[in-house]
């Protein structure tokens, strides 16, 4: 069902004009035209009719007016007494009462689809309250519900008829002269069968006739009751033959008496007696009478099912369902109270057909037995065929439920109704009325407490748009009514109540991992939002603690195309962080007729949901990628919610792959497309994602693709380490991203993995601390890299750089001190670079003296090598020599390659002059290394305090 435009279903794409026609919205096109006119002229043609009245309150008293009334109100007194039959009416009630004001407040806040005859309005009611995973498990529920209620029906009318045409198995005089129909579980479910045939029948030929005799039926029920109320005044008191007990009961009394009204029969009834039940064998308790009992309140959806043929459904739900409840609610109060006053104990007992002995016309009451009883059966069987074809077609279920989709050429869903045929036939196998009222009733408790659990969740969700006419209501009521129907789901049977509910919370798994996104709007997502923003505002940027702190990211793509490997890397590496990926756009909105970025967030969100990450997407339009990346750092996150850590792809010629052409991204969204979609796509882009191509020219990984190409890039060496430089003033953490399209995640699983610290400052030899705030932000990095589920079997490895005039075992004491202090595990190598320090010496003129520097206090050496570190001279210049040199010594470590490499980013210069000079460097000193992360921190992370 489509309700990708919500408004065009209250006509206000288009007018009606006085004679009725039609006119569409101009800008609608051509087939949408067609198909929405010939919708609201259908709409117009067929006019609702239906009134409160016949629309309501008679559906809703015939769904409640059934066995319970008929057959099984003396078995409540006669069980239970008047006093606990009297508290169970008050404890149903109460519960469907608080069900009724959650109905009433959803039912009117805003148009039901009618959906014609064949749909079911109440379960697309929790559906699109709900969302498809609860509307889904609650809809099955709900089916569930209904099937075995119709088998209860037809059981109940194989009840009152053999209890007239039964002939006793015992071979004992027949109670009646009309008995000649055999006795016998096999004979009565033959029975049920035939009855269940006939429903059927109905159900596929003439359901139309059922509904247009509903008022018929409705006048017998009444009539009926009316003679079961004068009987009681107008009936001599007399005896009354007991149906035959069975085979293996203790009973011996044959009949019981009619006393009319008796003072010393009211109090004989007004305690409990719980003894066997003649039908089943069973002993009864007030769980299972009240589990019995509890059908005759059911049906209260009856009415919110008739949505579409009434005038005015928001004005008739609500008063027609309240009236039906307390209309129902005094018949059986009156009925209970008349009977415990003129009826002996065991007559209630032993004779469950009691009413028709009683009345003044016997046959009155058989008529309104088997009107009552077939009208709820054929009810219940196309309500749940109704649900069951309303699943379908939501394919909450994928391709289980498809054939129930199929329809006669009249638009009657006969594959549904068979299904609910066959399954009613096997809960006819449980043979007794009283066997299964345990399930049906645990069954529509849950569907209550499911209708509960909606209107809480949207009072409690503050959407705006629930804004329901009908405000006799409050959370309170719908806590109430969940509380309620738990305690009594519970009480009647626990094994039931708990593999109903596991049922239902497996159904729900399956549907939100396998169903389709639906376009109804989930509950979920706007209580989350609601939770979200109530604890974004507790959450206080000055109760921020370096104990606490966690990476929070923004990761700048230009086009994913040749980031997906990055993008997954930074997504292990951000510990339960915010996760942002920031994309710029060259351009001005004034001279641009749109906002260019909308269209674009799908395929950008579309991207986040196949790679299995938990990230943002931030997206700014702006007239350089310097000024986007200041915007997104800036704007990106909420309160306490804000990256602290920028990660940019590194700035080189490396021409950039497509990763978004792997054979593996298309045959993931090629699956479950037919074949001939499939074979015309597969040399194809995805077309979920929407990226441009890859330029032929070099690009930075990870950047911003040009418009305004500057020599083929988006952007010049100067501005990207300007980007750099204000990420720093801004006080955040930068880190620059190289060779990570060579970067497969899958290694971090298979046999040994290394993680490859350099926490120095390769390009300031003359200073090798490794306390420093950046080289503690290294090592706190790398730390949480090891702690991901992905990355858990790597080892850490720390190469330590020393000179032969400084102590090499006094340095590594240190640095397995620090990491004990810090809890961190790491193999420590020291690596001799005197040769590489020599190079760079030279170039500056001649070896300078170096102190040796041992010892000491670690905090005063790191504020000393921080400042050095951080603010490089303007003067000292690094041979390229050097570089290379450098580089290859971290290249020939004789360990096994890495996965990833750490090293230190220094601050840009503060000469503006030298930023090629300084991304020359850096690129030299990272060449050919492999995924490498260049690494610049501000802020303290770490601590050795508890």
């Amino acid at each position: 069902m489509s309700e990708r435009t919500p408004l065009l279903h209250y006509r206000l794409s288009g007018s009606v004009n006085d004679s009725g026609e039609q006119h569409s919205c101009p800008v609608e096109n051509s087939v949408e035209q067609t198909s929405t006119t010939v919708r609201r002229k259908a709409a117009y043609s067929q006019p609702k009719k239906l009134t409160t009245f016949f629309g309501v309150i008679i559906p809703t008293l015939l769904s409640m007016f059934s066995v319970v009334v008929f057959l099984r109100i003396g078995f409540v007194v006669g069980q239970c007494g008047l006093y606990q039959a009297i508290a169970m009416f008050i404890v149903a009630y109460f519960i469907i009462s608080m069900t009724v004001l959650s109905l009433c407040a959803i039912s009117t806040n805003g148009a039901l689809d009618a959906g014609g005859a064949y749909s079911s309005p109440c379960v697309d009611m929790i559906s699109r309250a709900l969302g498809p995973e609860f509307g889904g498990s609650i809809g099955i529920m709900c089916f569930l519900a209904n099937v075995c209620g119709s088998a209860l029906y037809v059981l109940g009318l194989v009840e009152a008829v053999l209890a007239i045409f039964g002939v006793p198995e015992d071979g004992s005089l027949p109670s009646s002269k009309y008995a000649v129909m055999p006795v016998g579980y096999w004979w009565s479910l033959l029975y049920a069968t035939v009855i269940l045939l006939v429903c059927l029948l109905v159900c596929l030929v003439g359901a139309h006739i059922y509904s247009r005799a509903t008022f018929l039926i409705f006048l017998v029920v009444m009539l009926v009751l009316a003679t079961i109320f004068i009987s009681f005044f107008a009936v001599r008191p007399h005896t009354v033959d007991l149906p035959r007990p069975l085979a293996n009961s203790s009973f011996a009394q044959a009949a019981a008496n009619f006393t009319g009204f008796k003072l010393d029969t009211l109090l004989g009834n007004l305690q409990a007696d719980y003894t066997v039940d003649y039908t089943t064998g069973t002993m009864m308790t007030f769980a299972t009478v009240f589990a019995v009992m509890f059908n005759g309140c059911t049906g209260i959806m009856a009415g919110s099912n008739m949505s579409g043929d009434l005038k005015n459904p928001s004005y008739s739900i609500p008063r027609g369902t309240i009236t039906a409840v307390i209309f129902t609610f005094i018949v059986y109060n009156l009925l209970s109270l008349l009977v415990a006053c003129t009826c002996d104990r065991v007559l209630l007992q032993r004779d469950y057909s009691f009413l028709r002995d009683i009345n003044v016309w016997h046959p009155f009451v058989p008529i309104g037995i088997y009107s009552s009883t077939l009208s709820a059966a054929m009810s219940t069987l196309i309500g749940a065929s109704r649900i069951l074809y309303a699943l379908a077609k939501d394919d909450l279920f994928g391709t289980v439920l498809s054939p129930a989709k199929k329809t006669s050429s009249g638009g009657n869903p006969w594959v549904s109704v068979l299904i609910s045929w066959f399954l009613v036939q096997l809960v006819l196998f449980s043979g007794k009325l009283n066997t299964i009222a345990s399930i049906v009733t645990i069954f529509f408790l849950l569907v209550y407490a499911a209708v509960d659990l909606a209107c809480l969740a949207l009072e409690w969700a503050s959407a705006p748009n629930f804004r329901p006419t009908f405000r006799y209501f409050t959370w309170h009521t719908c806590v109430l009514g969940i509380v309620g129907c738990g305690v009594m789901m519970f009480l009647i049977n626990p094994i039931y109540a708990s593999a109903s509910i596991a049922f239902m919370l497996l159904l729900l798994l399956v549907i939100h991992y396998l169903s389709p996104t639906s376009s109804w709007g989930y509950i979920s997502q706007a209580l989350i939002f609601h939770q979200v923003r109530k604890y974004l505002l507790m959450l206080d940027v000055r109760k921020d603690h370096v104990k606490f702190w966690r990476p929070q990211v923004l990761l700048m793509v230009a086009n994913p195309r040749a980031s997906v490997g990055l993008v997954t890397f930074i997504n292990d590496i951000k510990k339960s962080g915010l996760y942002v990926l920031g994309h710029v756009q060259i351009g001005e909105l004034a001279i641009l007729p749109s906002d260019p970025l909308q269209s674009q967030y799908d395929s950008w969100l579309s991207l986040v949901d196949h790679l299995n990450i938990k990230a943002f997407v931030n997206l700014t339009l702006s007239d350089s990628v310097r000024h986007g990346v200041q915007h997104l750092l800036f704007i990106s996150g909420l309160g306490g919610m804000r990256p602290n850590t920028l990660v940019l792809g590194f700035y080189d010629d490396v021409l950039p792959q497509d990763q978004l052409q792997d054979r593996s991204f298309l045959v993931s969204r090629l699956a479950g497309r037919p074949a001939d979609d499939a074979a015309s796509s597969e040399d194809q882009e995805d077309p979920l994602f929407h990226f441009p191509p890859l330029r032929g020219g070099g690009t930075w990984e990870g950047g911003a693709q040009p418009s305004q190409p500057c020599g083929g890039k988006a952007l010049g060496a100067q501005e990207y380490v300007c980007i750099i430089a204000d990420t720093v003033k801004m006080l955040k953490n930068v880190a620059l991203a190289r060779y990570f399209c060579q970067f497969e995640r899958a290694c971090a699983r298979q046999g040994p993995v290394f993680v490859d610290v350099w926490p120095v400052n390769l390009l300031r030899p003359d200073s090798s601390s490794y306390v420093d705030t950046c080289s503690l932000f290294l090592l706190q990095l790398a730390c949480i890299l090891n702690m991901t589920r992905a990355w858990q079997k790597a080892k850490l490895r720390l190469f330590l750089c020393v000179e032969a005039g400084r102590s090499v075992k006094g340095a590594g004491l240190k640095l397995r001190l620090l990491l004990k202090e810090l809890r961190m595990k790491a193999e420590i190598h020291t690596v001799s670079w005197d040769a590489q320090v020599a190079l760079h010496w030279q170039r500056q003129g001649g070896v300078a003296e170096k102190g040796e520097r041992e010892g000491g206090d670690l905090e005063e050496e790191a504020e000393k090598e921080e400042y050095v570190n951080s603010y490089p001279s303007n003067t000292m210049r690094l041979s390229d020599e050097y570089l290379h040199a450098v580089n290859k010594l971290i290249l020939e470590q004789p360990c096994q390659p890495p996965a990833v490499r750490f090293l230190y980013l220094p601050r840009p210069p503060a000469d503006t002059s030298r930023y090629h000079d300084y991304l020359h460097q850096l690129e030299l000193l990272s060449r050919d290394l492999g995924p490498t992360l260049l690494i610049h921190g501000v802020t303290p992370v770490i601590t050795t305090d508890l």
